[in-house]
């Protein structure tokens, strides 16, 4: 299906709102070329006339999508595909002073189903090496308590290492995003705060399971070492 051409006679559109459409048709326009990571796209000029639009228009556009990884510059080869990365932008969006409330909730949200869901990774891909480490983390952390539920820094150094063992480094990326938000929304307000905490399956627990059990049972261990989180999701 061929892009809509963008014609001049939007002329009385701001210019910023002329440049969002022809951002969105060039993303368009270069999916329906299937062009692929290395390939080149077409020159300004061939763009602006496809487009019906200015070539200054189209620089601009092009320029955001510079900024947002989709193409970069090659000497004698113009502007050409890349891969982006993902969460180069996102990660400039993921401060939680700036997200509202029901972003932050959904972010935390999202924390607890990766991690209920990694089980099958985890014992597809676990070392002994990796199960002696996780030890030598648990080992210096706090005892849990009924007063004590999470710190941002156990939960990077435990978490982050289930993370890393996945040896999925997109999702570890996004980890490191989410615990921060995770942090913050606990200590926020948002969520209903309970006089005292239940004590669930600990680090060292889940440890033993990766060690001796299965997948299944992970998934259960980890499921029960939230539900204090659950517990204030879903009573919020």
């Amino acid at each position: 299906m061929p892009v809509e051409p963008i014609h001049t006679n939007f002329t009385t559109i701001e210019n910023s709102s002329l440049v969002d459409r022809v951002e969105a048709s060039l993303v368009a326009l270069l999916q329906q070329q299937k062009l692929k990571v290395g390939d080149s796209i077409p020159k300004e000029m061939e763009l602006a006339e496809k487009l019906g639009v200015s070539r200054t228009v189209v620089r601009e556009a092009l320029l955001r999508l510079r900024m947002m990884g989709l193409i970069e510059s090659k000497k004698k080869k113009g502007a050409v595909i890349t891969s982006p990365d993902l969460f180069g932008t996102l990660s400039k969006s993921m401060n939680p002073h700036i997200l509202s409330p029901e972003t932050l909730r959904e972010v935390f949200e999202i924390r607890l189903v990766l991690e209920i869901g990694m089980a099958d990774f985890l014992f597809h891909r676990i070392t002994k090496e990796d199960i002696a480490e996780l030890r030598h983390i648990v080992a210096s952390e706090p005892p849990v308590t009924q007063y004590h539920l999470f710190n941002v820094q156990h939960e990077i150094a435990f978490h982050g290492k289930l993370y890393d063992i996945t040896g999925n480094n997109t999702l570890h990326k996004f980890q490191n995003m989410l615990l921060p938000v995770f942090d913050y929304v606990h200590h926020s307000g948002l969520l209903k705060k309970q006089p005292l905490l239940k004590v669930f399956v600990s680090h060292k627990e889940l440890v033993d399971i990766l060690e001796n059990g299965t997948p299944e049972e992970f998934r259960n261990g980890m499921r029960n070492h939230l539900e204090n989180h659950f517990a204030r999701l879903f009573e919020a």
